[in-house]
């Protein structure tokens, strides 16, 4: 039966209720636009802000904030747990970094360029996020576990910032840490080195208290573009 068959007062009805739900449809969508825009974090778009919201308010996990990042697909989720071997020689897992949020890059101690320029970014954005960035730690994990002691990488993040994290572990360990950030890693040995190289995807990742991936940063990102995501993230929680 269509609308015309129905008698004039449940056709009143039913328009009534469709105007309702509609005027209730719009307040709600005008309150989540006002508190996005009240409550964006710095560097952080309106946009941005309401597809923070809407995912808190629906149980989805948010997404970082876009400055100079790359957004994650809808439903990609990077990160998670590791088991490895801090620069100290102490065994870590995903736990002892639980509540902190993280600047994580993959790279390696004999890197030539890419990894140096990379760490010193991170160190930049640290410092640009000044007392904030105390809530932030930072961390190199090797791509070479063969080369990339304990020692070896104590000597090597202490030249980038005093607080960096280095993690290596077996060769096991690394690849499944690997594989949960999605990274791609191979060994290079060129004819005309006596050292051999490790190719690598070289992002940096913005990892939150859950451990998850918030956002990944692209090389040559900016410190003051991380530094805004990360302040975002911050104000967040």
């Amino acid at each position: 039966m269509d609308a015309a068959a129905h008698p004039p007062y449940v056709r009143r009805t039913m328009l009534h209720a469709v105007r309702a739900l509609a005027i209730v449809v719009l307040l709600a969508l005008g309150g989540l636009w006002g508190w996005a825009w009240l409550g964006r974090g710095e560097g952080e778009g309106v946009g941005e802000s309401f597809a923070r919201v809407a995912g808190r308010i629906l149980g989805q996990e948010a997404q970082a904030p876009s400055v100079g990042g790359v957004q994650l697909p809808q439903g990609m989720v990077l990160g998670g747990p590791f088991s490895l071997t801090d620069h100290t020689g102490r065994a870590v897992t995903e736990a002892d970094f639980a509540g902190r949020f993280l600047l994580v890059y993959f790279g390696f101690t004999y890197c030539p360029d890419v990894c140096p320029t990379e760490l010193g970014t991170i160190a930049a954005a640290l410092d640009a996020l000044e007392e904030q960035g105390e809530r932030v730690t930072p961390v190199l994990v090797t791509v070479d576990p063969e080369r990339d002691t304990p020692e070896a990488l104590a000597d090597y993040v202490s030249r980038f910032h005093p607080r960096m994290v280095g993690l290596t572990g077996t060769a096991q360990q690394v690849a499944a840490a690997a594989r949960a950030y999605r990274v791609y890693y191979a060994r290079v040995q060129r004819p005309e080195m006596t050292q051999y190289l490790m190719d690598h995807s070289s992002f940096i990742y913005l990892v939150g208290p859950d451990a998850r991936v918030r956002a990944l940063f692209r090389p040559d990102t900016s410190p003051e573009a991380i530094a805004q995501a990360v302040r975002g993230q911050l104000r967040g929680t």
